[in-house]
């Protein structure tokens, strides 16, 4: 549990560098912040610029990731990202051309679950995986409500994708691949805290009901269910890989640090 003076930096050191470390190894991995709107999700995973040490999650997973690759000198390593949002549960390509165009969700029977036309950019250090997030969050749909006047008005998802050669030493080719989704998730609400209506009532109704579909998963790969219920919303099926099998996932739970109001 991390209070009010807990630092970024802790943050990240103890929950964060785990499962980044997992991702570096050829595991998929997931980090995400979960809670009502206007308790520090986005703080959390994105922070700010300055003063450095506010930054959150996903610059500080950036430069670990730049970091260890520069201490590695055998291995070869080719980094790939990608920036989508999950808006009233059409897919959005926060770094295409046209950053409001839906995409296609498709299966692929090796791929599994993709985005179709998705934009993939190779980067080669922090500085252009920064410029990337950074446009991608300009284009992120935020409206206002009573509760937050800058409100995540949808899930996004961060996905770095790391190919990894590391030749043995009779020279045979070693090949791995590790996939890190650092997910901002839209805040839980209610509708009569939040006042919305018309346009934001539906964003609101999307996204608890992704939500809701998030929850009924990470229930059934806990109690060890058969049937797992990825196909419930755009959320799940993107995270499908990287939520159940061969994965590792951590999740933020921000709580904001207002007291429950007793009922007369």
């Amino acid at each position: 549990v991390y209070d009010e003076g807990s630092s970024q930096e802790e943050l990240y050191e103890s929950t964060a560098r785990p499962i980044v470390e997992s991702c570096l190894e050829g595991y998929n991995a997931t980090i995400f912040a979960y809670g009502q709107t206007g308790c520090g999700k986005t703080f959390t995973m994105q922070g700010v610029e300055e003063p450095t040490e506010l930054r959150g999650i996903i610059p500080r997973a950036f430069e670990h990731i730049f970091e260890s690759i520069e201490a590695e000198t055998n291995a070869e390593f080719l980094v790939r990202a990608a920036y989508c949002e999950i808006y009233n549960e059409s897919v959005r390509d926060l770094l295409g051309k046209d950053s409001k165009k839906p995409l296609a969700l498709k299966q692929h029977p090796e791929k599994g679950v993709f985005v179709k036309d998705l934009t993939w950019t190779t980067v080669a250090n922090v500085g252009e995986i920064d410029t990337l997030m950074r446009k991608g969050f300009a284009n992120r749909e935020v409206g206002e409500t009573k509760m937050n006047s800058e409100s995540s008005r949808s899930h996004s998802i961060f996905t770095i994708v790391i190919e990894v050669n590391e030749p043995d030493s009779e020279g045979n080719d070693h090949f791995r691949t590790g996939k890190l989704n650092l997910v901002d998730l839209a805040g839980s609400e209610r509708a009569n805290k939040t006042g919305a209506s018309g346009a934001r009532l539906k964003e609101g109704c999307q996204i608890n009901l992704s939500l809701s579909a998030l929850g009924n998963v990470i229930s059934s790969l806990v109690d060890g269910s058969k049937h797992i219920p990825y196909r419930d919303s755009k959320l799940t099926r993107l995270l499908e890989d990287s939520l159940g099998g061969n994965t590792k996932t951590v999740m933020c739970a921000n709580c904001g640090p207002v007291p429950a109001r007793r009922e007369k």
